[in-house]
């Protein structure tokens, strides 16, 4: 430790008692974030779900009546999508858990005129914090001292070059503190000192910095309900009134015709039991679950399970540049020559440089520091190890450095030649100051702002580089004195993420807006957004929007798809506007000041690597390897769930046709009742794998991401999909009644005549799964399409209905009589009509995947 003597009393910082005060009254240095959620409030959940709660019901319900199987059926239905359900999304709590941030970074503080270690939750208000090159800055601070100070503010900004920060003038408080801009002295929690040393004084901690008031705002944001869950609930309400209309039916046709009341009320609470919608709850909760157990397996966490079916909706897809589009780190993309020569960097490939271009990145490193923080010093180091000779950046000794000081925006390194007395002196920094340095004359400074002006128009942080050689035997007190020459302008470019551009042009040819919102300046917008391959025929700024009206600007998003110098409350001004224009909006963001937006969009994204924990906790889907392109990935996916869930329900509606008119056909005809309550256990036991088995497993359509999306109040069940449904089930009732009647009136004995109408039953439930396994594939290619999940389901159901026939216990459990060769010939062929006639009407009546 350093011997307190030698330190300032302005330097002395707290006393730990004052600062155990502090510490008590203020709070941990702590960012606001959500309670973890546990296993057992996952389950309180999921079990408050309207249709699991139903399903839950039934299965009580039966075991109260006595129906043992039936209730063990329904319940251990029930069990499972809890099961699935809870550890989905425990290991997704989990998983970010592990990807948080140190949540605690140690700061080295001042206490009592002494440097010591602590964590970062322990900094209070009035701390003095020593900071270096790679420090994470632990709170808001103002700054006291400081020697070449720089500050990586992204994360607040959205700016990924670092500004300078200069100490307090006097004790003077009137610079208002807010992230970004240089030469002030303000320093914010959570950002990277990249240059330079200094110490600041702690002035807000925890919710009171900058970031813990974005975290605290998102308390005021209100979050989309769950629509799906609000859908659910309405087919809850109209299948309990027809299972109850069902229900009461059958015990009224049941005492009147063949009396025994007792009877009859039982018979109806079985049929009407069978009729409600069990497999919905059991379609959406495993769907959702597998549907986000999917999406991970492309490096995308789902948090919240009601953005996977909003995904295949989503019309506005509004993006963060700094580490979203781009890769948050400086690259070289072009050189300049001070004789106007240029190479871009990008049409050079893996090429090396020629030699004139080598001296000019050699400088560069020159004036780099040997193991830089700065990420421009960064890419002059990367740019030289990949493309010029080891020689080009092998170093001397370093024989005196001058920083940056606000009158001369330029670094200087003095390093002592290989050879003689001489000093290589290498110079780069702000163009203007360079051209100070080298002194040119008034043709050449034109030309070089000429070159410095067009480079600037491309988005490019552009420096200039200079030379010279010092024989002196006393080097001079500024850079000043020496003879420099300019050796050219360095572009510099936050690149462009690899398959960003294929990610534009499929999220365009899925209809999808692509937006994007940055608080870069208009330049290195349009640059980055060109590159993109986004309209940028129209920016408008933070400014523009202080100056426009909320209907202005609701206006005005329709049209604009990028927002440059755009504050953090001003991002969720956009969203506002664009969800009031009735887009359904995505919005990806990997900073503190995106969380606010990502709460308030119909479908967080928040970035899983460079991301804060505030912003993730405001996501509804987490990106972890932080490519632009797991986003379409994961709205491809989006859209092939909620494709496949309603499949799934048309199905359900279908199927359960035939088995409400098959329940009522013998009460109204003074026929052999056909089912008893073990056939319609065994009928759950083919429905619900299918279901969300088969269903959950089918692969995508082909136009899945060539069709706009889908309108943001389309119900589930739309009209055209429940009348397909309905048709469905109405032609395999008809049918299977068909055989059921006939097999009767030709005397057929009545356990033959259940078997023989059970088994056309269970194959015209098959035809219905391969008809509506695609809604736009014709059969012949639909069963080429691997599942994996419907051979297993069709070869358990076939090997369970021949047990019944060959086993004497099966047989007499499900009071089957025994079928000859021409009796499953017309079974087999019942399935085979009815899915022949399907596929010729699909054509006419198939409901595409279409709004």
């Amino acid at each position: 430790m350093d011997d307190p003597s030698s330190l300032p009393t302005a330097l002395r910082g707290l006393a730990e008692a004052e600062a155990k005060i502090r510490l008590a009254s203020e709070g941990y240095n702590e960012l606001p974030h959500a309670d973890r959620r546990t296993p057992l409030k996952i389950v309180s959940e999921v079990m408050r779900e309207p249709m699991l709660a139903l399903l839950v019901g039934a299965g009580v319900v039966y075991l109260l009546l006595g129906d043992l199987e039936e209730a063990l059926i329904l319940l251990a239905f029930a069990t499972a999508s809890v099961a699935i359900t809870v550890v989905q999304e425990a290991r997704t709590e989990r998983v970010l858990q592990a990807l948080r941030d140190l949540t605690s970074p140690r700061a080295l503080v001042i206490r009592a005129g002494q440097r010591r270690r602590i964590a970062g939750r322990e900094v209070v208000r009035g701390d003095l914090v020593v900071l270096s090159e790679g420090d994470r800055v632990p709170a808001d601070a103002v700054l006291l001292r400081g020697h070449d100070l720089q500050a990586d503010e992204s994360l607040l900004t959205g700016e990924s070059v670092p500004v300078r920060k200069l100490p307090r003038a006097g004790t003077a408080h009137d610079v208002v503190p807010r992230p970004g801009g240089d030469d002030l002295p303000h320093v914010f929690s959570g950002s990277l000192i990249v240059r330079g040393s200094g110490v600041a004084e702690v002035t807000a901690t925890g919710p009171r910095s900058e970031i813990g008031k974005i975290g605290q705002s998102l308390g005021r944001v209100e979050a989309e309900p769950p629509r799906l869950q609000l859908e659910t609930r309405r087919l809850v309400r109209v299948f309990g009134l027809v299972g109850g209309a069902v229900s009461v039916l059958a015990v009224v046709l049941y005492g009147l015709l063949r009396g025994g009341w007792l009877d009859a009320a039982l018979a109806g609470i079985a049929i009407g039991m069978s009729l409600l919608p069990e497999e919905f709850p059991v379609v959406l909760t495993v769907f959702l679950a597998m549907g986000a157990w999917r999406i991970s397996r492309e490096r995308v966490l789902t948090r919240r399970s009601a953005a996977i079916e909003t995904l295949g909706s989503a019309t506005v897809l509004c993006t963060d540049k700094t580490g979203t589009l781009t890769e948050n780190r400086m690259s070289i993309a072009e050189l300049r020559l001070a004789d106007g020569r240029a190479l871009r960097i990008a049409e050079r490939a893996d090429a090396g440089l020629p030699e004139e271009y080598r001296e000019l990145v050699r400088y560069g490193v020159l004036a780099s520091a040997e193991v830089p923080f700065d990420p421009m010093e960064k890419a002059f180091l990367a740019l030289a190890a990949s493309r010029s000779p080891r020689s080009d950046s092998e170093r001397g000794n370093l024989a005196r450095a001058y920083g940056l000081r606000p009158e001369l925006l330029a670094v200087t390194h003095v390093w002592h030649a290989s050879e003689g007395g001489e000093y290589v002196v290498a110079a780069k920094g702000a163009p203007e100051a360079i051209a100070k340095l080298a002194r040119l004359g008034p043709d050449e400074h034109a030309r070089m702002s000429a070159a410095f002006e067009g480079m600037a128009a491309r988005g490019l942080r552009v420096l200039g580089v200079a030379r010279a050689r010092f024989a002196g035997v006393r080097l001079p007190d500024t850079p000043r004195g020496f003879e420099l020459e300019l050796l050219g302008l360095v572009g510099l470019a936050d690149p462009l993420r690899a398959g960003v551009r294929a990610a534009v042009d499929e999220c365009r040819s899925a209809g999808i807006r692509v937006v994007m919102i940055t608080g870069d300046y208009p330049s290195t917008a349009s640059a980055i957004a060109r590159e993109a391959g986004l309209d940028t025929a129209r920016i408008l700024t933070g400014d523009d929007l202080l100056r426009a009206s909320d209907d202005e600007l609701m206006r005005d998003v329709g049209a604009v798809t990028v927002f440059a110098r755009i504050m953090p409350e001003q991002k969720l001004r956009i969203v506002s506007a664009l969800k009031a224009r009735g887009e359904v909006v995505a919005m990806t963001g990997d900073g503190v000041n995106d969380a606010p937006s990502l709460k308030a969009a119909h479908i967080g994204v928040a970035m899983g690597g460079r991301g804060t924990d505030v912003a993730r906790e405001a996501s509804s889907l987490v990106l972890l390897d932080d490519d632009f392109g797991s986003v379409v990935k994961a709205v491809r996916l989006g859209r092939r769930i909620y494709d496949n869930l309603r499949k799934a329900m048309a199905f359900i509606l279908a199927v359960h046709v035939p088995i409400a008119g098959l329940a009522l056909l013998p009460l109204i005809l003074g026929m052999p009742i056909v089912f008893t309550p073990i056939h319609i256990a065994f009928l759950e036991m083919v429905i619900d794998p299918v279901c969300t088995l088969v269903f959950e497993a089918e692969t995508e359509e082909d136009d899945v991401m060539r069709r706009p999306p889908r309108a943001s109040g389309e119900s589930l069940l739309s009209g055209r999909l429940l009348r397909w449904g309905v048709l469905q089930g109405v032609l395999a009732f008809a049918l299977v009644a068909s055989i059921y009647v006939v097999a009767n009136l030709r005397g057929m004995p009545e356990d033959e005549a259940r078997a023989l109408t059970f088994f056309s039953l269970v194959t015209a439930i098959f035809a219905l799964i391969f008809a509506n396994r695609s809604f736009g594939t014709s059969l012949a290619r639909a069963l080429r399409r691997p599942n994996r999940a419907l051979k297993l389901v069709l070869a358990a159901v076939i090997a369970i209905l021949c047990s019944t026939l060959l086993w004497p216990f099966a047989a007499r459990l499900f009071r089957f009589g025994p079928l000859h060769a021409d009796d499953l010939s017309v079974t087999v062929a019942a399935g085979f009509v009815l899915l022949i006639a399907l596929e010729l009407l699909k054509p006419m009546l198939r409901p595409r995947a279409r709004p």
